[in-house]
């Protein structure tokens, strides 16, 4: 993918979070028309490996209740479910009335990792490619608002993200075998999203690109894409006005040796 050559200088943090607490308040109204409107919605995060899908999707649901957006990030299937039909262990998980799922990484598995990785044929592969539009076809037609987006950050910032993690122990986790395997195949990649796109970047279910190389920049942007594509309007609600509390009526706190969390900070 060609790099952008009028790409504007790093956003500084106070701009950033300035602009996010605007966009949070969207979101927010977006949530209570989901639940007034019973609006059904899926979100799809794909993109390579460091490319910044969870913080992505942490800056979109930090604000918003966690039983209205759903987060989902599956793990390795089991062999019982290496045994059913591909998409079956993905269907529970679709939104019912109300609820926005968000999908860290989808059923898109298998024209990425599982066909990079070998842990599917390439005839498996071509299948899912030929019949994941009608599934989709099927998800929209059914009610769903369906939304994906891949992440997309070139090599230079690949590696710089990647090799960070490195000694960072708060993201070491990050950098399995797996991670380090994919990273050395760039281009393998590189092919199969160029396919991916070719066969499912449909009429009623495309592919948004987010450029991320600039991680503040992706988020605002994709979650102002989001908000765009999605019809929602405020939802008119009485202003909330505290009540008086109740009166003590004797009441004392007790001489309870409560086991206290020592103050260290």
């Amino acid at each position: 993918m060609k790099k952008d050559s009028g790409r504007k200088g790093k956003l500084k943090a106070r701009q950033y979070e300035k602009e996010l607490a605007r966009l949070h308040v969207e979101v927010v109204r977006l949530q209570e028309w989901v639940k007034a409107k019973g609006a059904k919605v899926c979100i799809v995060f794909e993109g390579r490996d460091g490319a910044g899908k969870g913080g992505t999707i942490k800056a979109l649901t930090e604000r918003v209740s966690p039983r209205v957006f759903r987060v989902i990030a599956l793990p390795s299937p089991t062999e019982r479910e290496k045994s059913q039909m591909y998409v079956q262990r993905y269907l529970p998980h679709l939104p019912a009335a109300g609820e926005v799922v968000i999908w860290d990484r989808s059923w898109y598995n298998r024209a990425g990792v599982e066909r990079v990785m070998g842990f599917c044929t390439e005839e498996q592969a071509k299948g899912f490619l030929q019949r994941v539009p009608d599934f989709e076809k099927l998800m929209v037609q059914s009610g769903i608002i369906l939304l994906k987006y891949w992440l997309e950050v070139s090599m230079e910032e690949q590696t710089r993200r990647l090799t960070a993690r490195i000694d960072d122990g708060r993201k070491i986790w990050k950098l399995s075998p797996m991670d380090l395997e994919s990273y050395s195949r760039w281009y393998d990649y590189s092919r199969a999203r160029d396919e991916m796109f070719q066969f499912t970047d449909t009429s009623w279910a495309p592919w948004y690109v987010v450029k991320s190389d600039d991680k503040r920049r992706a988020r605002l942007n994709l979650i102002t894409h989001l908000l765009s594509r999605i019809p929602y309007k405020k939802v008119p609600r009485e202003k909330v006005v505290l009540p008086k509390r109740q009166k003590p009526h004797g009441y004392r706190e007790p001489d309870y040796p409560f086991k206290l969390v020592p103050e260290n900070h």
